[in-house]
């Protein structure tokens, strides 16, 4: 039975990863087990930045954004050597249990660690929502909301000045942070991996917009679409004769206190993964279905594929036309 359990962070810090390191260190003294931390996510577990915890190390962080064991990437942790350094530091500590916090990567290093004889249970946190195998991940609502704040924003000056505008949001491949804050915002276009639009197509609907009573336009691109936001906006204001700005929120969007939602699913889920864990379960990682908790190894999970939320796009072609 897992006696001692630690936890990490890796990968982009998202909101909300707080909320559920306290979560997993409550329940799991709560349980009556030992309780440790990884800072610098694997990079800090090969360096052996591994410390014991009590209740009040968690103590006033739900609301905190980002994450007081900081993030880290390590490129070479893909290298059975390295893990095998990471392993070596969990067993010095006689730490039998480890919770990764982060994404598709985190999760994969997660289930190497698996087959090398630690437990693990990898849990969604990414403000992408670029998991397939939760319908939400920690950090994404929170992101979401940073998001649809800035655009109310941007709209009051683009309406004032009867402009086009570019807003550019992360999202790494995944098109959901600009699908739902454009439905969100109602804007014009939303152009993501899973919805392009050619560019002569996007320039010629900026065109037939002006022409009739919209006199301002809004448009939420997904980062790596446009190799350069700002050229594109240059060559719409040279070919529509229409002002044409582009915005780029960049890493404002990972910042903030976490939202309430995205509090409440990062604390369910990390009292989940410890309850998992001292279950005797491990290489599996956890999500939310349709509001249900649900579990799946990490390699099954890892080849599902993502929801395009088609539903989302015929809402969008029916409202915003």
């Amino acid at each position: 039975m897992v006696k001692k359990i630690a936890v990490l962070t890796s990968g982009g810090d998202a909101p909300g990863m707080n909320a559920c390191i306290r979560a997993v260190i409550r329940a799991g003294l709560q349980l009556g087990l030992e309780m440790y931390v990884v800072y610098e996510g694997y990079k800090g577990l090969v360096e052996g930045k591994i410390e014991k915890v009590d209740r009040n190390f968690v103590s006033d962080i739900i609301n905190r954004g980002g994450t007081i064991l900081k993030s880290a990437r390590l490129r070479e942790f893909k290298e059975e050597s390295v893990r095998q350094i990471a392993v070596n530091q969990l067993k010095k500590h006689g730490i039998d249990g480890l919770i990764c916090i982060g994404g598709d990567g985190t999760y994969l290093g997660a289930k190497k660690l698996t087959e090398m004889g630690i437990n693990t249970v990898g849990l969604p946190g990414t403000i992408d929502n670029d998991i397939a195998s939760t319908d939400f991940s920690i950090g994404f609502d929170t992101c979401l909301n940073t998001i649809v704040e800035c655009v109310d924003k941007i709209r009051d000056t683009t309406a004032s000045h009867q402009r086009c505008t570019f807003i550019e949001v992360m999202g790494n491949r995944c098109g959901d942070l600009a699908l739902f804050s454009g439905v969100a915002e109602g804007v014009e276009m939303i152009i993501t991996p899973d919805h392009p639009i050619p560019v002569d197509e996007v320039i010629e609907t900026i065109k037939r917009m002006n022409k009739g009573k919209k006199k301002h336009t809004l448009i939420i691109v997904s980062e790596k679409i446009f190799p350069n936001i700002y050229e594109f906006a240059n060559r719409v204001t040279r070919e529509t004769g229409i002002e044409t700005r582009a915005d780029v929120l960049g890493h404002l969007q990972r910042g903030g206190s976490p939202s309430a939602q995205d509090r409440i699913l990062a604390t369910r889920l990390g009292v989940e993964a410890v309850e998992l864990l001292t279950n005797g379960e491990t290489g599996i990682c956890c999500g939310i279905v349709n509001n249900k908790i649900v579990h799946y190894d990490i390699y099954e999970a890892l080849e599902l594929p993502r929801d395009k939320h088609i539903d989302l796009l015929n809402i969008i072609d029916l409202v915003n036309k």
